[in-house]
């Protein structure tokens, strides 16, 4: 049975797909089955960063309503072979989704991969509901501003009340992983500190990735930073990341510090 991870945040344009683009490459490359699901319907954009857009058929909805079957819509990654995509329709909203119809899907995948990893789009609307529903964790992706981080603090509190775990009294398990830090501008006063975000959002830290145009250049590439550029800084962030996600107690280095941040210190409490 596989985990279902969903990758969240209030705010748009902090990461989402490029990290479950990053994080589920970095899985299957340990040799597990993964498959990674784009929510994100009218958009589309997973598909872009896989490096798929032209290999597209069939989607999430012709799945969800029947048009078509699961095995159909995968996609099968070409670089990693235990790596699939299931793509969002560019053509529908998200009032093509049902409730009924993402149950079955989800339960289709956690039968057939390790993990199942769910793009879902920002805000706190239906499409981002029906993504973390399923979910046996979750993965709050924040920059390190202000809006960002209290718009995280909303979905984690929809993670504690809309969640198929949240209904049956149980915990879903929460992480945080904070994107395009910049040590210098952390130091100045112009972003917040990671134990700033740590402490506001009282959750583990699941990895810091560093700013870099190596992430912009792997997505206009079409290719995950973890294959585009395994020895860049973000690529080894997003690795250790999915370590973390696995359950390795990985030290954590705040970029460009030299004292360690063990996650442990901020209470690994259950989340």
């Amino acid at each position: 049975m596989a985990n279902v991870v969903v990758v969240t945040s209030g705010k748009g344009g902090v990461g989402k797909t490029t990290t479950t683009a990053a994080l589920g490459t970095a899985l299957a490359q340990s040799g597990q089955t993964v498959a990674v699901v784009d929510f994100d319907v009218g958009l589309r954009n997973l598909d872009l960063v896989m490096g798929a857009e032209r290999r597209v058929v069939f989607d999430l909805i012709n799945v969800v309503q029947g048009a078509a079957k699961l095995q159909q819509a995968l996609i099968r990654d070409k670089r990693v072979e235990t790596l699939w995509l299931l793509p969002a329709s560019q053509t529908r909203d998200k009032d093509a989704l049902t409730d009924e119809g993402v149950a079955r899907v989800i339960d289709e995948l956690r039968q057939r991969f390790d993990w199942v990893l769910c793009d879902s789009p920002a805000g706190i609307e239906r499409g981002a509901q029906l993504a973390m529903r399923h979910a046996d964790a979750a993965v709050i992706v924040t920059n390190p501003e202000v809006s960002s981080v209290r718009d995280s603090d909303r979905i984690i509190g929809l993670l504690d009340a809309k969640t198929e775990r949240a209904e049956r009294g149980e915990r879903i398990a929460k992480h945080i992983l904070v994107t395009r830090f910049d040590p210098a501008r952390a130091s100045r006063g112009e972003m917040l500190g990671i134990a700033d975000i740590v402490e506001i959002l009282s959750l583990p830290l699941l990895g810091i990735i560093p700013e870099s145009q190596e992430v912009l250049r792997a997505s206009n590439l079409g290719t995950p930073v973890v294959l585009s550029d395994p020895a860049s800084a973000p690529a080894r962030a997003y690795t250790e990341a999915a370590r973390r996600l696995e359950g390795e107690d990985l030290e954590i280095v705040i970029p460009a510090e030299k004292r360690g941040l063990f996650t442990k210190l901020f209470g690994r409490r259950a989340a």
